[in-house]
């Protein structure tokens, strides 16, 4: 089933995500800019597979599936799917460790600065390369 609907409101969601990331950044909450970047890839990725025909696995990290569906991607992207799911890869790791903290590590002690612009910048490239491929009809 292919629900370009559901693709496009990801890749909307997305899009708003970017600002909230940008009011999180202002604030210097740099955990929650990256666990929020995570979320936006995860979103803007998952957009771009439905937009493409492929279910989405319900886990945080596409990157192998980007990797195996290569051909059902536009060409347009091949080159970049590397880098893609690189970002989805580092970004999951992230994920949880950004929100929750671990016994030994706080987030807010953890993540700096330029942690936070890396994948505030991540989030920026893949939600500017999937976005023209999963626009509305």
């Amino acid at each position: 089933m292919q629900n370009r609907d559901l693709a496009a409101d990801h890749l909307r969601r997305a899009g708003a995500r970017l600002l909230a990331v940008d009011t999180l950044f202002r604030a210097e909450s740099w955990a929650d800019v990256v666990r929020e970047s995570q979320e936006i890839v995860e979103l803007a990725l998952k957009g771009l597979l439905r937009a493409c025909g492929v279910e989405p696995p319900r886990i945080h990290d596409v990157a192998d599936v980007l990797i195996a569906e290569l051909v059902r991607l536009p060409e347009v992207l091949h080159q970049d799917v590397p880098r893609l799911a690189e970002i989805s890869r580092g970004l999951r790791r992230d994920r949880e460790l950004a929100f929750y903290g671990a016994e030994d590590l706080t987030p807010s002690d953890f993540y700096k600065k330029p942690d936070a612009v890396a994948a505030r910048a991540s989030a920026r490239f893949v939600v500017d390369r999937v976005r023209p491929l999963v626009a509305p009809r």
